[in-house]
């Protein structure tokens, strides 16, 4: 049997994860949430989500792939073969890998968007529209159906060139050097920002606690939202890098630092967009792309020194973006390798032709694209992959696999916390996220 790839460094696997974790949720949503949720009214219950759901799905997604060395497929049928029955555990399997594969597709054409206004920063057709309006038509004009084809080829090729070189070789270096460059150049745009005149009224909307906005069900509704989509449970990306692990890695530590680092990104994020917004008097009630590509270049092209900051914003979003793509991809192209025996450059290939010819077909429905994949696969491959590790493998499986690594056992807790609330939580945003149109 071929050995499996692996990453080289315990802070390679977590800057890896962390780069799965931290993409345009944390950028063009989790601001737009903050501001409309009432500040700190929605970090409080955002905070708990988090915890809740890191010391729970992203532990078992990394515990589960690491326990059978594989991607979901075989890890699902693993499981399913304890009850005597793999087959039906690897048809389900096949729920969360396509679902990867489509979330990927879709990435793609938001990262082409990425790709040409980061290097627009540098040539200044970024900021060349002389109003909003001018901002708008240009957007429009992009996100139309084959309107950016040569921006959405070159980003995924890029992805493509990264992940072709390994887990060792390619992910795992690319994300040691893309995310502590993400995390400088946000720190830098946050100091540039906090010397504005007026940003002290964004400092003070994020911090403020507003009783009753953290009495509205809707906060705490879309708290959980965002924090199930940012930490990237969906039993594909995070399950496969954990395939990737060392028996000596202690998951649960890695899985806090990530955690940690995913909630730092979204408030740097939030410490940087909404007081920029503060200076102009705007209210920061846009989210999604609209905010990335037509408001905060807007508000950009006004401040002193715009073009700089243009070129530090989109390239640090372009890194995220990248990490982000590179760990949706992996899932797909570790599971063709896994099923057909092939090398890592050829498995790259195929999946590349199929995410080039589907990803350019759908630019103009891209949205709708995502938010089916958001509402109803996310949630469901993350279930799945929560019922195939606490309840069909169960409890002695569970801990042994959790306790790997660890100096001392991991809280007896863990177990049914994760089988008797993580689980339903996972099933809980499938059905909110139906019901409201998507919390994600």
């Amino acid at each position: 049997m071929k050995k499996r790839e692996s990453f080289n460094s315990q802070w390679g696997f977590i800057l890896a994860c962390i780069g799965s974790a931290v993409g345009m949720g944390n950028i063009w949503m989790f601001p737009t949430r903050v501001s409309l949720y009432g500040g700190g009214s929605f970090l409080i219950p955002y905070c708990i989500f988090v915890i809740l759901i890191g010391f729970t799905g992203v532990i078992g997604e990394m515990c589960l792939g690491r326990g059978t060395r594989s991607g979901p497929i075989d890890a699902f049928g693993t499981a399913c073969e304890t009850k005597g029955n793999r087959k039906l555990g690897e048809i389900l399997g096949w729920i969360p890998v396509l679902g990867a594969l489509a979330m990927a597709i879709g990435y793609t054409v938001v990262m082409g968007w990425i790709l040409k206004y980061m290097v627009g920063t540098f040539t200044g057709s970024t900021l060349s529209a002389e109003n909003i309006d001018g901002f708008t038509e240009s957007f429009s004009t992009m996100a139309s159906a084959g309107g950016n084809n040569l921006w959405q080829v070159l980003a995924l090729c890029i992805c493509v060139v990264i992940l072709m070189f390994g887990v060792g070789s390619g992910i795992e270096k690319a994300n040691k050097i893309m995310m502590p460059i993400f995390f400088v150049l946000f720190v830098i745009l946050g100091i540039y920002v906090a010397f504005q005149p007026g940003s002290s009224a964004g400092y003070q909307y994020i911090f403020r606690i507003d009783p009753a906005a953290l009495s509205d069900p809707n906060t705490w509704i879309f708290a959980l939202g965002q924090a199930f989509f940012s930490l990237s449970v969906a039993g594909n990306g995070t399950l496969i890098y954990g395939s990737y692990l060392s028996d000596k890695e202690d998951i649960p530590a890695s899985a806090a630092r990530v955690g940690f680092f995913d909630t730092l990104a979204a408030l740097l994020a939030a410490l940087v967009i909404i007081p920029a917004m503060a200076t102009t008097g705007a209210q920061l009630d846009q989210g999604g792309p609209g905010l990335l590509f037509i408001f905060l270049p807007h508000l950009i092209r006004s401040m002193p020194g715009g073009w700089l900051i243009a070129i530090l914003f989109f390239t640090a979003v372009f890194l995220a973006g990248m990490t982000s793509l590179m760990n949706l991809y992996e899932a797909p192209v570790a599971t063709v390798q896994e099923k057909t025996g092939l090398g890592r450059k050829a498995s790259c290939a195929i999946i590349a032709g199929i995410g080039m010819i589907v990803s350019l077909l759908i630019q103009g429905i891209v949205s709708d694209w995502m938010d089916v994949l958001s509402i109803y696969i996310c949630p469901l491959g993350a279930g799945l992959a929560g019922i195939m590790f606490f309840w069909v493998f169960g409890r002695s499986y569970v801990e042994s696999q959790v306790n790997k690594g660890r100096e001392t056992p991991f809280t007896k807790m863990f177990y049914p916390v994760c089988k008797y609330i993580y689980v339903p939580v996972c099933f809980l945003v499938l059905i909110l996220g139906i019901a409201l149109g998507g919390i994600g």
